[in-house]
């Protein structure tokens, strides 16, 4: 009896000598945690949206936000602040980026520009779902607004670009009545529509409409 019970006692024991790879790998098997792949949902990349300037060649990169619904609430005043500036080209002069965008290129001046005209850029390309847009015209000095007076271009005497109050511009892709009707249908301000030159003029005085070439 006692010399079974040594037997075994003995076969329990773990054998001695080298261990095969199998083995090895057998037992290494038996030890080890299950270990599971965990799913990893990815992050969308944040849409960036570029503001370029036609005279400066200057462009303002702008991170958006998921695209406003339906019924989302009416451009608010003052402005909000939604959109972020990721980073831009453009000489830091002590004002924000969106101001220094749109600076009179003639003579370098800028000013404080209404926040809801750079809403009213964001938000029309968004709707459009476009990554480009180019801004044709903001802040006047009143030097380059005379100036453009006495050569007869299209200005008019009380505008409301050397107040900071106007912006003129186009988004890649849409065609300039269609972008009208959007301008139009946020009934921020006066709203002007040139096919010719292909932009739309927006601005936060009166609301009002007119057509020019």
């Amino acid at each position: 009896m006692q010399l079974l019970l040594v037997a075994i006692l003995f076969s329990a024991l773990p054998p001695i000598g080298p261990v095969s790879k199998k083995e090895a790998f057998l037992r290494d098997k038996q030890e080890r945690h299950d270990v599971h792949l965990a799913k990893v949902t990815a992050q969308a990349a944040t849409p960036v949206l570029t503001m370029h300037n036609v005279w400066t060649n200057e462009s303002l990169p702008v991170a958006l936000t998921p695209s406003p619904t339906k019924n989302a609430p009416p451009i608010p005043k003052p402005f909000a602040g939604r959109w972020s500036v990721v980073t831009s080209n453009i000489p830091a002069a002590g004002s924000p980026p969106f101001n220094q965008l749109v600076r009179d290129h003639y003579t370098n001046q800028s000013t404080t520009m209404d926040p809801r005209l750079f809403d009213t850029v964001v938000r029309a390309a968004q709707k459009f779902h476009s990554r480009y847009v180019e801004v044709v015209s903001g802040f006047r000095a009143p030097k380059y607004q005379l100036m453009l007076r006495k050569k007869g271009h299209e200005v008019a005497r009380d505008s409301q670009h050397p107040r900071g109050t106007a912006v003129d511009f186009r988004v890649a892709g849409v065609p300039t009545k269609i972008l009208l009707r959007f301008v139009r249908s946020l009934h921020l301000g006066g709203v002007g529509y040139y096919p010719e030159s292909k932009f739309v003029h927006a601005d936060v005085g009166p609301v009002r409409f007119w057509r020019g070439h």
